[in-house]
């Protein structure tokens, strides 16, 4: 890494008076546009840099400055902020040049460009999915760098990321409980609390690096919506369904014995447990507890 920031901290400044701008992106002479980009960088001037960067980038392709020019182009565009450019570049030079003295920055840099595209945790995750691999992808070339820190560090705030948006979705099916007005006619035989036990189960199995907070929540919003299913159920489903949240209870007590729920999980246990003794009869008088009940959706939203 020190041998890369040499390169690229210390570009001595060629073209001091190099002219204005204008005069630059209008010369014909490429070597001096070239060296007028590498200024415009060392300055910080990102955006001259970029364009003037882009302007040469097709003239040395192929020679001893191309593979150069091509990551310049991205880490200009890197250093300004236009990372879906970046990415472009960053990704266009690892496969020009597999072997180049950029490609272990240039992957660690298209990872970064699709890190800074990460949008709130509400909306589409295609970038987070994008710089995970990007950044799996690195560590597998280079396990050893410099950069792997960084990267661990990285992978880890996206998988919280992704887990976040898993349990946001778990959430809402198990939010809208018995509401039929989001199910379409291929799921109509499901259920939002089952949507939420697949949903919920899946990101504990995608995502065993969670934190333990996040895993918690999880495992309770499985429980909640296995006793919730087990109490709509019909009278051939109830008794099976009630004897698997049992199961789950006992699951969750093991890995969660201090959790702030389990006040809530063993009112579930006991009401499950009274209902499995009298094979499947619900008894209408017990009380849920407050963390239980469930809100009434409207059908007509």
């Amino acid at each position: 890494m020190q041998r890369y920031s040499l390169i690229l901290l210390f570009i001595l400044p060629f073209l001091a008076g190099c002219g204005d701008y204008n005069s630059v992106m209008k010369t014909a002479d490429y070597e001096y546009k070239y060296e007028a980009a590498k200024s415009y960088y060392s300055d910080g001037s990102y955006r001259k840099a970029a364009e003037a960067f882009r302007d040469v980038l097709a003239i040395l392709k192929g020679t001893q400055y191309g593979d150069e020019c091509l990551f310049m182009l991205g880490m200009s565009n890197y250093r300004f902020g236009d990372f879906e450019s970046a990415t472009e570049f960053f990704k266009k030079y690892y496969q020009s040049y597999p072997k180049g003295k950029y490609v272990e920055l240039s992957r660690y840099y298209c990872a970064m460009s699709h890190y800074n595209c990460v949008r709130d945790t509400r909306l589409d995750q295609s970038s987070t999915m994008e710089s995970l691999a990007e950044f799996s992808t690195f560590l597998e070339y280079y396990p050893n760098t410099a950069l792997k820190s960084q990267t661990q560090e990285m992978i880890f705030n996206l998988q919280d990321k992704l887990v976040e948006k898993e349990f946001l979705s778990a959430k809402l099916y198990y939010d809208l409980g018995t509401y039929l007005g989001n199910m379409t006619s291929t799921t109509s035989s499901c259920s939002n609390y089952e949507a939420c036990i697949v949903t919920a189960q899946n990101a504990l199995k995608d995502y065993p690096y969670a934190s333990t907070e996040r895993k918690e929540e999880l495992s309770i919003l499985i429980l909640r919506s296995r006793y919730h299913l087990a109490r709509q159920s019909i009278i051939e489903k109830r008794l099976e369904r009630f004897r698997d949240t049992i199961d789950e209870y006992y699951a969750f007590q093991n890995e969660f014995p201090e959790s702030q729920y389990m006040k809530e999980a063993n009112s579930i246990y006991n009401h499950s447990e009274r209902v499995v003794a009298q094979k499947g009869k619900i008894d209408e008088n017990d009380i849920e507890t407050d963390n239980t009940k469930k809100k009434n959706h409207k059908k007509n939203k």
